[in-house]
């Protein structure tokens, strides 16, 4: 027999008891925009973090500071007032061979140079650009963005790295974050955008999540794709139809802090707040948990 909703929702909302701190939010690229007051400045922050956050999460966040360095305090007051051609060289000599990666710092320049288009024609950041439709999809706007970007950024690698197609079945993770950090209203989450609904959004999709979804079977996927997300955000929305990805930070950073080994044993297992719904290791196996 599985287990019943009502179990899973209690149990999972121990685990956002556990992981909802500010002690787990330091190994999170979630900090740096954090660091910023202005709204507009955190947006921008956040859409150079959330593109960044692949690889070890220490040095990753060093570098998505040091990209954001040259910006000074209110790097969208500083995009806002300069050329494009005064952000490039300026950029050029700031971050001399900084690199992240996949990411070089011209990728980086294009990128900050995209906002700069993208919120001059709002003149308001970034929503608009990225509201669902009002049947109530989101991903055929974030599609048509990711086309765009795709034609007016270099044609490097590190670019292409950001652009995935949600429409190409691909589970657009730091996209899903980004969102995620704009929407959302509650802890830990920035809830900058007021007209795109929080209950849209689509869990980003990491090795972790992953992981740990399918131990506690919110998914029968094997592949990481965006049909694991939409399913697993699907079983989330059960739990909590307004807000499904209250349980995104919990579940990713059960595994970014290394507290689950991915084998159900009592003796490393027992204080997990998922240790009664877990099917890891030993029990999917058949055999019986010590």
């Amino acid at each position: 027999m599985g287990t019943s909703t009502a179990t899973l929702k209690a149990r999972l909302d121990g685990l956002c008891v556990r992981y909802d701190t500010a002690a787990a939010l330091v190994k999170d690229p979630l900090s740096v925009p954090l660091a910023y007051a202005k709204p507009l400045d955190r947006e921008v922050a956040a859409f150079v973090a959330a593109h960044l956050a692949y690889g070890r999460v220490d040095p990753m966040i060093r570098a998505v500071r040091a990209a954001l360095a040259p910006l000074g305090t209110h790097p969208a007051d500083w995009l806002r007032e300069r050329s494009e051609s005064a952000i490039q060289r300026h950029l050029a000599r700031a971050l001399g061979t900084w690199a992240w990666r996949f990411h070089t710092a011209d990728d980086l320049a294009a990128w900050l140079l995209s906002w700069k288009r993208l919120d001059a024609e709002s003149g308001a950041g970034l929503e608009s650009h990225l509201l669902p439709a009002p049947d109530g999809e989101s991903d055929p706007a974030l599609s048509r963005l990711v086309q765009r970007l795709r034609r007016e950024l270099p044609a490097s690698y590190g670019s292409r790295f950001s652009l995935p197609d949600p429409l190409e079945g691909a589970a657009c993770k730091r996209w899903r974050m980004f969102l995620r950090w704009m929407v959302r209203p509650a802890w830990p989450d920035l809830g900058l955008w007021t007209r795109y609904p929080a209950h849209q959004l689509v869990i980003p999709l990491d090795t972790h999540v992953a992981r740990v979804s399918r131990f506690i079977g919110l998914t029968r996927r094997a592949t990481p794709d965006g049909r694991m997300a939409q399913e697993i955000t699907e079983a989330l929305r059960r739990l909590d139809p307004a807000d499904p990805l209250r349980y995104d930070f919990a579940l990713s950073h059960l595994g970014i802090l290394g507290d689950c080994p991915g084998v159900r044993k009592r003796s490393t297992c027992a204080g997990c707040p998922l240790y009664t719904v877990c099917r890891a290791g030993s029990e999917s196996a058949g055999r019986t948990p010590r």
